[in-house]
């Protein structure tokens, strides 16, 4: 037995283990926005929410409460009260159960740090007591009174996963510990006693009731008066909302994702570039908008906000609300993987631009030709129409799928796969004969994030840098690392030592584009003149500043965007559904476009005036024909302005709209001695021989290729005032048994005199169809039987019917 007290005193001596006192053990991780409004809190080892604080960072009402409840001779005993065990230990004996357990703050100390409950009530035994007690008594050898109340108040549980009074005056009243007045210090001071009895959100009147006792306490220990006890009961408490704080869910997620525990558990703060003041605007308005468009079968959402200037995230929205687990609420949009619709076409003209081509190029939206084996992949325009002959500038405005396809042939999907990766879409993993040129119409994958800052490269004069979101990390014992190199990389954050450290160094990566290719592409982009035919004068994407925007939709109607850009803020708009369900009659400038341009006003209010975007060294402008894109000619009907990189302004005068000498007598061409009188000069639009088919359907006039030269010619109209001039009697015609039908056509080409009217073809004696200038006509073949066929022009001149000499053809 002495050797027994020996060790037992000699055991007093030995010190605690002082890694169990460290403040890490309390501290949860917090996540802060750009001007230091809190966005979450992450649960700390002790599985709670706490932030260690100085006794000068508490309320001296609080240390006065604590006092007064728990411990009333705390400054005047070794840990371990022995008046107040005697009163528990009697206390105990008469009710032959423990009801009182006489505990010290140093006592209840060691309980929220030993007892694997964390802080939870451990079972009340005679022997849990005695070990509790001595261990109170090594911890005051070991620290000093202030450090033991230190201890207490920043570890002891206040329920609903919080320890420490800052972090229940933040959780409850959403104030600092420093800030609590007698009234709250009491009330919170009453959760300890019990923390499950005590809860605040499910026993709000049971806590005030302990409240009045703990007042009651202070008054009788001389800690207030009487007037401040009667003025702390009436005092009106609100508790807040039994909310967690956890704004901006997806954002912080994300940033979570990219920690390991350990990395959790030695992070205090996190400060980001997000502006909540932002981000919550544009969480309303998305959800605004998506109510709207419920009726079109649009479920869901994701917005993507960077500050341009400063490579910085500013708001990220991944769903219309994260708490909805009906809709997928917690799949982030800003980052899942779907198809980006047109929303790539800018890539592909602006490699068009990197090789030579200019936005006055002349590009192709007609079908392709029959018989062309290479073909693989017919697309069509959104109109379900073809625009013949278009300039490159509004083949882009308007979103034209033929012209873009046409274009990516010239050079190959691999290197428009090439570009795409420099722009930081890491997500199109497959080789670039999985894509195929459907690449330049959006059949690859791609996240929101990625598109968005692709086209703030465009916003920065075509170069490409990582996002950042994080400003700087404070680490537990002080340590802080900020500034540039924190960010995030098409493959994410990058560790080095730190989970958000970025060597630049590794990952330079060239312009997208130079300078000059992307002033002209955002030229295009903010052109809302040039997008008019295909989205209307006044669409969501004209605001009353200059702002470059693109709007996409996915095959079968399952993805929409709009993705745009201003000097200052590039913003990227999703909707759609998380469950791949189509829309319905939704397109980019129906469905994300009212929500981009909301944000985008809000972006740029009276207080943050948009900027001009500002033209680089370089580039040149010229005024070239609206048609032919070439300098205007003197029979062009009118010019427009275009720019050009330097050096690829066009030189040729536009050979478009040529001018010809025609006989009015018969609208043919005049000859050298056709009489003065009647000669008179028509300009015609003439464009290269793959735009014939397409002007003919579309009934563009052309200049009359027969001259009235010959005596018999001249006979023939002279006499009847109508002719057949081609074909002509005995002309034979065979079918092709290989090319299309509609391909086999006879052309049959008139001689009208400018006095008959309401002229028509006629057929084996039954009317074909009514001819106008220049009185040409594709009779299809296929439409005529095997034999012989009559072809007479029947008309008026002036009352009386006049007709053409018959001419008769073979089908065989």
């Amino acid at each position: 037995m002495a050797i027994s007290g020996l060790v037992l005193i000699d055991s007093l001596f030995i010190p605690l283990e002082k890694s169990l006192f460290e403040p890490e053990r309390i501290a949860s991780l917090r996540i802060f926005d750009k001007h230091g409004t809190l966005l979450r809190e992450v649960l700390s080892s002790e599985e709670g929410r706490g932030r260690w604080c100085s006794l000068k960072e508490i309320s001296p009402n609080v240390i006065n409460a604590v006092i007064a409840t728990e411990d009333s001779r705390f400054f005047h005993h070794p840990g371990v009260d022995p008046m107040a065990l005697a009163r528990a230990t009697w206390q105990n004996i008469r009710a032959r159960r423990v009801v009182s357990g006489g505990s010290t703050i140093s006592m209840q100390v060691i309980r929220n740090i030993y007892h694997p409950l964390r802080g939870r009530r451990p079972e009340r035994t005679f022997s849990q007591k005695l070990w509790e007690a001595w261990y109170a008594l090594r911890l005051e050898r070991m620290l000093s009174k202030e450090e033991v109340l230190l201890q207490y108040l920043n570890r002891v549980p206040f329920g609903n996963q919080t320890f420490g009074i800052d972090a229940a005056a933040r959780l409850y009243f959403a104030k600092p510990g420093a800030q609590l007045s007698i009234a709250e210090a009491a009330f919170l001071a009453a959760i300890p006693n019990s923390p499950t009895m005590n809860d605040p959100y499910r026993h709000f009147n049971h806590v005030s009731e302990r409240q009045r006792y703990v007042l009651s306490r202070m008054k009788e220990k001389g800690f207030i008066s009487e007037e401040e006890r009667e003025r702390a009961e009436h005092e009106p408490l609100v508790i807040l909302p039994r909310t967690a704080q956890f704004k901006a869910p997806h954002f912080t997620t994300m940033i979570l994702s990219q920690l390991s525990k350990e990395e959790k558990l030695g992070y205090l703060e996190i400060h980001t570039t997000l502006d909540y003041n932002v981000q919550k605007t544009v969480e309303l308005l998305s959800q605004s908008h998506l109510a709207r468009l419920k009726r079109h079968n649009v479920g869901n959402g994701a917005v993507v906000v960077i500050d341009n200037r400063a490579h910085e995230l500013v708001a990220l929205v991944g769903s219309k609300d994260f708490f909805d687990s009906t809709s997928d609420g917690q799949v982030n949009g800003a980052l899942a993987l779907r198809q980006p619709g047109s929303t790539l076409k800018p890539f592909t003209y602006g490699l068009a631009l990197e090789n030579g081509a200019t936005a006055a190029d002349l590009l192709a939206d007609i079908p392709r030709e029959a018989g062309d084996e290479s073909i693989d992949f017919l697309p069509e325009n959104y109109d379900k129409k073809y625009h013949g002959p278009v300039r490159m500038r509004t083949a882009l405005a308007c979103s034209y799928n033929v012209p873009a396809v046409r274009t990516v042939e010239q050079f190959g999907e691999e290197v428009l796969l090439q570009k795409l990766h420099a722009a930081g879409f890491e997500s199109l993993k497959e080789p670039s004969s999985f894509y195929g040129v459907g690449l330049t119409l959006g059949n690859g994958e791609v996240t929101l994030l990625e598109l968005c800052n692709a086209y703030s490269s465009l916003a920065n004069g075509g170069e490409w840098s990582s996002i950042r979101f994080v400003d700087s990390v404070k680490g537990i014992g002080g340590f802080k690392v900020q500034g540039s190199r924190f960010g995030v990389c098409p493959k994410g954050l990058l560790r080095r030592g730190s989970a958000f450290e970025m060597d630049s160094s590794q990952f330079t990566i060239p312009n997208v584009f130079s300078p000059q290719v992307a002033y002209i592409l955002t030229d295009i982009l903010s052109d809302a003149q040039a997008r008019a035919p295909a989205f209307g004068v006044n669409s969501s994407l004209n605001l009353p500043f200059p702002c470059a925007a693109k709007t996409g939709t996915s095959k079968d109607y399952k993805d929409n965007w709009t993705v745009g850009y201003t000097p200052q803020y590039t913003v990227a708009v999703w909707v759609g559904n998380f469950n791949a369900k189509p829309m319905k009659m939704v397109s980019g400038i129906t469905g994300a476009a009212p929500l981009f341009r909301d944000i985008m006003l809000l972006l740029h209010s009276s207080n943050t005036p948009a900027l001009q975007f500002s033209k680089p060294e370089g580039i040149t402008g010229a005024n070239i024909c609206p048609r032919s894109g070439m300098v205007v000619g003197e029979s062009c009907p009118g010019e427009i302005h275009e720019y050009f990189i330097q050096g690829s302004e066009p030189k040729e005068v536009c050979n478009v709209h040529r001018k010809f000498r025609l006989d009015t007598r018969n609208g043919l061409l005049a000859a050298r001695n056709t009489p003065q009188e009647f000669v008179e000069e028509k300009v015609f639009e003439i464009f290269p021989p793959i735009f014939n088919k397409w002007a003919e359907e579309e009934g563009i006039p052309k200049p009359p290729e027969v001259t009235v030269t010959s005596r018999e010619q001249q006979e023939k109209v002279t006499v009847t005032s109508l002719a057949i001039n081609s074909p002509t009697s005995g002309d034979v015609f065979k079918l092709d048994p290989i090319l299309r039908p509609e391909y086999q056509t006879i052309t049959v080409e008139s001689l009208v005199a400018p006095e008959v009217e309401h002229v028509s073809l006629w057929l084996n004696g039954d009317e074909v169809a009514p001819l106008q200038p220049p009185y040409r006509f594709r009779l299809p073949l296929a439409s005529l039987r095997k034999g012989y066929h009559t072809l007479v022009l029947k008309g008026k001149k002036g009352l009386r019917n006049v007709q053409s000499e018959p001419v008769q053809v073979a089908v065989q």
